[in-house]
């Protein structure tokens, strides 16, 4: 990829300077925003042999790092020990020192308004300082997961404040992070990476960049391009998890198993992708990005109704779960009220501990306002996360352990994420209800009572 720009660069020119460094390795990753996205982006390119340098506001995160602790599982704390160490990386809340790094990636959170709308203050607030850090020789790429023309409808207005040119004095990428926590046959370096520059020079730099760390990139003809490509990539995954939500809803009130129903349907060798359904959508990008995809169709005078109708589906799992947990305690001569309940699972997804966005916390604030005496368990998540957008704080709960005598002495297990560390036949033969959202008890209803939702 380097040699189809090599001979235009002059020695003295930002490109060519940068462009060296890359090649050797010796150029400066600096990575801003140290949550799921960056970490796993800083082990890839320190496994890849560069000095790196992470920023975050979040002293706490800092802190935690300079300890050589994690707060994020799949990133272990002895790896960031060893990075430590080897002087490979060095966390900041620092944003003076943003001129340092040769490279910028954006890592930083885009989430949805009280209105649905995209919130990109983290985009603009990175890229404001950067511009006043923003040196020649520099290249700067957008990671977040934001609607198409982000990059250069907001990015590039806000850099073109330090008075520098795009593709001249600095360069300027998109580059969708691909992440799928908990997922050991997929690091962040395993995964193949598509890059958009903004003009040639732009991608060419990015492109020489990642495919350095990473096993395959991918280059594609703007930024736009590839924003569209991540927008599409988590549209596809919320379109067909609202159709086998729809599907379980349908075949419930028919009395057939949908789990039976995949599993049949799956055995096709073409044609056919296999998608699970749950209490609703959780993690950072399947139930927002979609929205993003229908506010841009709003501001080009158009309506994205299929991906609309998506999104009430999967919104709506929560309403239908917290039903049939209401009608399986009427079953048994129990009201809501005064009942204990035990949520299994905070995580959004099994055996991780990101718990962004995770539907566990709308059947909780549910099960709440209707007087339910609530606990939870989660191998992963042994503290209840505060601070979660659009509820109010919970009680200060810790996981439970799922004994013989806490499972019995509930009224009501609900299990919302399918962890493998969790028994659940200990949790089926002694819990004296089971409502299962995520056919974790499979195989298993015959030892006790086990309602599917």
């Amino acid at each position: 990829m380097s040699g189809s720009f090599a001979d235009r660069l002059s020695a003295d020119c930002p490109a060519a300077g940068l462009r060296a460094a890359l090649q050797n390795r010796t150029a400066r990753v600096g990575v801003i925003g140290l949550g799921y996205v960056g970490l796993p982006l800083l082990d890839a390119f320190v496994n890849a042999g560069f000095k790196t340098i992470g920023f975050d506001t979040d002293r706490a995160k800092v802190d935690a790092l300079l300890d050589g602790r994690s707060y994020i599982k799949h990133v272990p704390g002895a790896k960031i020990a060893r990075w430590l160490r080897e002087d490979a990386f060095e966390p900041t809340d620092d944003f003076d020192r943003l001129a340092e790094p040769d490279v910028l990636l954006i890592c930083v959170p885009t989430p949805l308004t009280d209105a649905r709308d995209p919130d990109l203050s983290y985009v603009e607030g990175s890229a404001r300082a950067i511009a006043k850090a923003l040196r020649p020789g520099q290249l700067v790429a957008l990671e977040s997961t934001t609607y198409p023309g982000t990059t250069r409808d907001v990015l590039l207005p806000i850099l073109a404040e330090s008075g520098l040119t795009a593709g001249d004095d600095y360069f300027l990428a998109y580059s969708p992070e691909r992440e799928d926590p908990g997922n050991p046959d997929y690091t962040a370096a395993g995964i193949p990476k598509v890059v958009g520059g903004l003009d040639e020079l732009s991608g060419e730099l990015a492109c020489l960049l990642y495919e350095s760390a990473v096993v395959r990139v991918i280059p594609v003809g703007s930024p736009e391009v590839a924003e569209a490509c991540k927008i599409l990539e988590n549209t596809y995954r919320a379109v067909n998890i609202a159709l086998v939500n729809e599907l379980k809803v349908l075949l419930d009130r028919m009395h057939v198993d949908v789990w039976e129903v995949i599993d049949a349907a799956k055995t096709k060798p073409f044609g056919f992708q296999a998608f699970y359904p749950g209490p609703g959508l959780g993690g950072h990008c399947i139930p927002i990005d979609p929205f993003y995809l229908t506010w841009l169709a709003r501001r080009q005078g158009l309506n994205t109704r299929f991906i609309e109708l998506a999104g009430e589906v999967n919104t709506s799992m929560p309403e239908y779960v917290v039903g049939k947990v209401v009608t399986a305690l009427n079953d048994a001569t129990k009201p809501v009220r005064g009942s204990k309940i035990c949520v299994l699972g905070l995580a959004y997804k099994k055996n991780v501990d990101d718990h962004r966005e995770s539907p566990s916390f709308e059947l909780l604030h549910r099960l709440d306002e209707l007087g339910a005496e609530l606990s939870y368990h989660d191998p992963h998540v042994p503290r209840m996360p505060r601070g979660k957008r659009n509820y109010p704080d919970p009680p200060e709960l810790v996981s439970e352990s799922l004994t013989p005598e806490f499972l019995a002495g509930q009224d009501c297990v609900l299990i919302a994420t399918d962890h493998a560390a969790v028994d659940y036949e200990t949790v089926v033969r002694h819990a004296p209800l089971v409502v299962d959202t995520r056919g974790a008890t499979r195989g298993l209803e015959s030892l006790g009572t086990v309602v599917k939702a």
